[in-house]
């Protein structure tokens, strides 16, 4: 069942999942508000817990503080304290505690502090939790959900913030889903709540609280496994997701004043990959651009260009470019904003696709 897609100029292309179902709730008035993104997470969070007693958060400091960007506020005090709990510093704990509960028949929604603190709990993610439903034939299922905040742009210290969603991409089993605005962070987290199987959910930290959207809490999911086309355009397709969309927007507009159309596509869900929806895009407009804040070497935006040299090579009149982040770790706070691909880096990067013919 296709999800309803909240009011905007956003079409939605590509295949549609079991998790987009729509809430068995009845209510005719639903909540209705101006959120940002951490309040949309939060939103999310309330209300799937409010309708599906299997529901639990764990993390740390999730319960009496909620969280450290506040994502988890208020949720112990309407849940208590058996389903909202605070762990010990420890991810390795926290993934595998959450793994156990996830065969047993709770659905686990872990946070990871910052990305750059997953490494401990990877064992426990990429050895058991992906493998579940393949080692038990299916008997067992892992309806887990990870969030962790990532990406730069918050002047944080090292292991604050990283982008190695390629890492994660890699590991077959897991679904790794990013939003890139309060109404996709609604949908799509509810519909990993209700995915029977794990989901590392990725919140870009530094567009938290950038912009705020209307936003109707009646819990409709959003589709995952499914790009999101956020504008038509005829002349490239600029492909991208998370905090990134923000600047490509702005791009797209700029160069629309130009006379130069765009088609902005928010990847969302970067592992599986909807190559379908990117496929059609570039076989309409013949160039392509792909903007990630991750390291470039061995990024998903290597991935996407891989599968259009295979399946597109004749639809594209120009070489597919990617704008992305050094191969470096990323700089303290005075250095960050030069490491962080921007506007500028973007636009020039399509000038010389267009270039091309």
């Amino acid at each position: 069942m296709s999800a309803n897609l909240p009011a905007s100029s956003q079409t939605v292309t590509g295949p549609a999942t079991a998790s987009t179902r729509a809430s068995t709730d009845t209510t005719t008035e639903a909540e209705t508000k101006d959120c940002v993104l951490v309040e949309a997470i939060n939103m999310a969070l309330h209300y799937e817990m409010a309708h599906d007693p299997t529901v639990v958060v764990l993390g740390e400091d999730v319960a009496s503080n909620g969280g450290v960007f506040r994502a988890t506020l208020d949720l112990q005090q309407a849940f208590g304290a058996e389903r909202v709990r605070d762990t010990p510093l420890a991810e390795g704990l926290i993934a595998g505690l959450s793994v156990g509960m996830a065969t047993q028949g709770l659905k686990p929604i872990a946070e990871i502090q910052f990305m750059g603190f997953m490494f401990a709990a990877l064992e426990q993610l990429i050895c058991h939790a992906a493998r579940m439903r393949n080692r038990t034939r299916g008997r067992l299922t892992c309806p887990l959900v990870v969030r962790m905040p990532f990406g730069g742009g918050i002047h944080a210290p090292e292991h604050h913030s990283e982008s190695t969603e390629a890492l994660l991409a890699h590991i077959p089993g897991l679904r790794v889903v990013i939003p890139s605005s309060a109404t996709r962070a609604y949908g799509l987290l509810l519909a990993a709540i209700r995915e029977p199987d794990p989901v590392i959910f990725l919140e870009p930290k530094r567009i938290y609280r950038a912009q705020a959207q209307r936003i109707c809490n009646d819990g409709q999911a959003l589709p995952l496994d499914t790009c999101f086309t956020l504008r038509e355009g005829e002349d490239l397709s600029l492909i991208s997701w998370g905090a990134l969309i923000s600047e490509c927007t702005q791009v797209a507009d700029q160069l629309h004043e130009q006379g130069i159309s765009v088609e902005l596509i928010d990847v969302a869900t970067v592992s599986p990959l909807d190559m379908t929806t990117i496929l059609q895009s570039v076989a309409k407009t013949g160039r392509c651009v792909i903007a990630h804040e991750a390291p470039k070497s061995g990024g998903i935006g290597g991935e996407i260009a891989a599968q259009l040299a295979e399946h597109a090579l004749l639809d594209l009149k120009a070489p597919v470019l990617r704008v992305a982040g050094y191969d470096t770790v990323m700089p303290y706070a005075k250095k960050e904003a030069l490491y962080l691909p921007g506007v500028e880096d973007i636009h020039s990067a399509i000038q010389e696709v267009l270039a091309f013919g």
